[in-house]
C-alpha cells in the first residue's frame, strides 16, 4: 500500500488517526503495532510472517543478552550476538541476493540452476532495524525492550517500515515509553504540512518527470543523442530526489501525527560542496547506520591511511549492494567510494566552505549525476553507453524517443521547476521550515501545503496518475 494511493489516503490513514483519537493515550503503541502489520501483509502478503518471525528472534535475542545470566559470560553473550547478526544477514541475504549469485555461477557453470526468489518489501530497511536493535542492546547503550508491542512498533511502524528513514533503536527508545495525552491535535498540526509536502513533492514532481527518465533510460543508446541523454540524467536526479525525499517528509510527518519524531533524512543533497559533503546530506539515516555499525567498528579514520580507505570502499560496496543485487548498483557504490577517497587524498573535502562555492557545487552535482546514470541504467554497457553519449556531444540524432513516448511540455515545465531545488540556499529545507520556524511566512507556507498542495495531489492520485516510490524496491 503506497502513501500516494487512494486506499492509504482516504481509508487507511484517516482510520488509523481516528482509532489513535478515540483510543486511550497508553493504546498508542497498540494501534499502531496492529496497523503496522496489516499495512505490511496488505503489500507483502505472506511475507508478513517472515517479519513477524525476524521480530521473534530479535526481541528473544535481545532479552537474553540483557540478562544477567549472560552478563556475567562474556563469550557466551558475543556469541548469541553473532549468531543473531548472521541470521538477520542470512535472510537478507537468501531474499535479496540467491537469485544474483546463482545468476553468476549459471553463468560460470551452465548446470547451476537460476534461483528467482520473489523479493520481500522493506526487508533491506526492517533488517537494518533489527542489527540496530542487538546491537545497541548488547553495547548498553540501551536495555532491551521488554515491551512486545514497543518492540513491534519500532520494527514495523508503518510510516517508515517500507523505506525509511532507518531509525536507530537509541534514537527512539524513550519515545515509545511517552504517551501524549492531551497533544494529539497539536501533533497532527505539526505533522500534516509536513505529510502534505511529502505528497506534493511525490506527485507533483516527481511522478511528472519519471516518464521522461523512464523513456530515457528505456530506448536503446543508439536512438540517443546528447541533449535527450542529458535530459533524462537530469530528469532522473531530480526525481529520484523529490520521490525519496518526499517518501521521508511523508513518514516524518506521519509519524509526528502520532507524536514520534524520526531522524531527518535529506538536507538539500543538491547543494554539496564534495561528495563528501553530499553523503553528509543524502539518506543520511543510511549514512548514519552505516557510520555507527560498520566504519567505526571497522576502525573509521584512526589506522593508516591505508586501513581508512579500505574501510571507505567496504562501506561503499555494502551501500551499493544494499540498494540492490545488480552490478550497477555496486559500481555506482565503487564509484562513490572513489571519490571519497580522493577528496581524502587531495584534501578537496577540507576546503573552507566560504571558498569556491560555485565550482565547488557545479563539480560535485556532475559528479552525483554521472553516479545515478549508472545506478538508474539497466545494466551496466548501458550506463556507460549513456555516459559516453553525455561526454562526448553528438548531434546526429534526434529527440524521437521523448516524442514517441509522449512527453509534454508540462513535463518539461516541471523538470525545469525541479532543477531550480539546485540554486536554494544550501542551509534551507522545507521541511525543517514548516516544522521548526514560527513566523508568519512558515504559517503560510503550511496552510498552502494543507490546504492546496495535499488537494491538488489528491486530484492526481485520484486520477491514477502515481506511481510507487521508488526505494520500495531496495
Amino acid at each position: 500500500m503506497s502513501f500516494a494511493s487512494p486506499m492509504f489516503l482516504w481509508y487507511f490513514m484517516p482510520a488509523v488517526l481516528g482509532a489513535y483519537w478515540l483510543l486511550p493515550a497508553r493504546a498508542r503503541n497498540w494501534v499502531i503495532a496492529v496497523a503496522s502489520l496489516l499495512f505490511y501483509a496488505w503489500g507483502a502478503g505472506s511475507f508478513v510472517l517472515l517479519l513477524l518471525g525476524c521480530m521473534v528472534l530479535n526481541f528473544a535475542s535481545g532479552l537474553a543478552i540483557d540478562g544477567g545470566w549472560l552478563k556475567a559470560r562474556r563469550r557466551l553473550r558475543s556469541a548469541l550476538l553473532v549468531a543473531t547478526v548472521g541470521a538477520d544477514l542470512s535472510i537478507l541475504v537468501i531474499w535479496k541476493y540467491a537469485g544474483f549469485g546463482s545468476t553468476q555461477l549459471h553463468h560460470l557453470f551452465p548446470d547451476v540452476p537460476i534461483l528467482h526468489i520473489l523479493l520481500p518489501i522493506g526487508i533491506s530497511f526492517f533488517t537494518f532495524h533489527h542489527l540496530s536493535y542487538v546491537v545497541d542492546v548488547y553495547r548498553g547503550s540501551r536495555p532491551a525492550q521488554r515491551n512486545p508491542v514497543q518492540f513491534v512498533t519500532y520494527i514495523a511502524m508503518f510510516p517508515q517500515l517500507i523505506a525509511g528513514p532507518i531509525v536507530r533503536y537509541h534514537e527512539i527508545s524513550e519515545q515509545l515509553a511517552q504517551s501524549r495525552a492531551g497533544q494529539r491535535l497539536r501533533d497532527f498540526a505539526d505533522g500534516f504540512p509536513r505529510f502534505a509536502l511529502g505528497l506534493a513533492k511525490k506527485v507533483i514532481i516527481a511522478d511528472s518527470i519519471a516518464p521522461i527518465a523512464n523513456a530515457v533510460f528505456g530506448a536503446p543508446v543508439d536512438q540517443l543523442d546528447w541533449r535527450t541523454a542529458w535530459i533524462g540524467a537530469l530528469a532522473y536526479t531530480i526525481q529520484i530526489y523529490f520521490d525519496f525525499s518526499g517518501y521521508s517528509d511523508m513518514a516524518i510527518g506521519l509519524a509526528a501525527m502520532f507524536g514520534f519524531t524520526l531522524p531527518e533524512n535529506f538536507n538539500r543533497p543538491y547543494a554539496a560542496l564534495s561528495i563528501t559533503d553530499f553523503w553528509r546530506r543524502w539518506h543520511m539515516s543510511l549514512s548514519r547506520w552505516f557510520r555507527d555499525y560498520v566504519y567505526i567498528p571497522l576502525g573509521g579514520n584512526r589506522g593508516s591511511s591505508m586501513a581508512t580507505y579500505r574501510n571507505l570502499f567496504t562501506v561503499f560496496v555494502l551501500t551499493g549492494f544494499w540498494h540492490g543485487a545488480q552490478w550497477t548498483f555496486l559500481v555506482w557504490g565503487l564509484f562513490h567510494g572513489g571519490m571519497l577517497a580522493l577528496e581524502r587524498l587531495t584534501g578537496l573535502a577540507r576546503i573552507d566552505a566560504t571558498r569556491w562555492v560555485a565550482p565547488r557545487r557545479i563539480l560535485t552535482l556532475l559528479a552525483v549525476i554521472v553516479g545515478w546514470v549508472l545506478f538508474r541504467a539497466d545494466s551496466l554497457p548501458h550506463g556507460l553507453g549513456i555516459l559516453k553519449i553525455m561526454a562526448v556531444p553528438r548531434f546526429t540524432g534526434t529527440s524521437a524517443v521523448l516524442i514517441d513516448a509522449g512527453i509534454r511540455n508540462q513535463a518539461l515545465i516541471l523538470l525545469a521547476f525541479g532543477l531550480l531545488v539546485v540554486f536554494i540556499p544550501a542551509r534551507f529545507t522545507m521541511g525543517r521550515f514548516l516544522e521548526d520556524s514560527r513566523t508568519r511566512l512558515a504559517g503560510a507556507a503550511r496552510l498552502a501545503y494543507s490546504v492546496v498542495a495535499a488537494p491538488a495531489a489528491a486530484i492526481l492520485v485520484a486520477a491514477g496518475t502515481f506511481s510507487p516510490f521508488l526505494y520500495f524496491q531496495f
